[in-house]
């Protein structure tokens, strides 16, 4: 999981793809907001076309390229969550996610985590990629 999570926070702006409403593909940037529980969190907006498409279709993958040509490809199944203790350090984690939606109660405001979630993260090495199941 540290691995995973360092990965992620050295490397912020991450890519998310989803199925789209329309059935493509759809991939957009996105960022890792914190670790709680042994669970990698994310936000977004209740208004957006990603949280509809999320809605429909949960399974989603996020992937991420090192400036080193390392990269890692993260996926699982989204599960929204109302904790309002996680909302307010995921606000706290990020001065966009504050400046966006101000306090933790705010109604368009939500916070998932992947479940089931599995990570690979690979390089040009010559090594195996190292798979993690989290």
């Amino acid at each position: 999981m540290n691995e995973v999570v360092k990965f992620l926070k050295e490397n912020p702006v991450q890519y998310f793809a989803t199925v789209g409403l329309d059935g493509k593909a759809k991939a957009r940037p996105f960022q890792f907001m914190i670790e709680e529980g042994g669970k990698l969190y994310f936000c977004t907006n209740n208004e957006k076309d990603v949280y509809a498409e999320i809605q429909k279709n949960p399974y989603v993958e996020v992937t991420v390229a090192s400036p080193k040509f390392a990269w890692i490809r993260l996926n699982g199944k989204v599960v929204f969550s109302k904790d309002l203790e996680i909302k307010k350090k995921v606000i706290e984690s990020s001065g966009l996610v504050k400046k966006l939606y101000q306090t933790a109660e705010n109604p368009i405001f939500e916070i998932f985590y992947l479940d089931g979630a599995k990570a690979v993260i690979s390089d040009f090495s010559g090594n195996p990629p190292k798979e993690y199941n989290l």
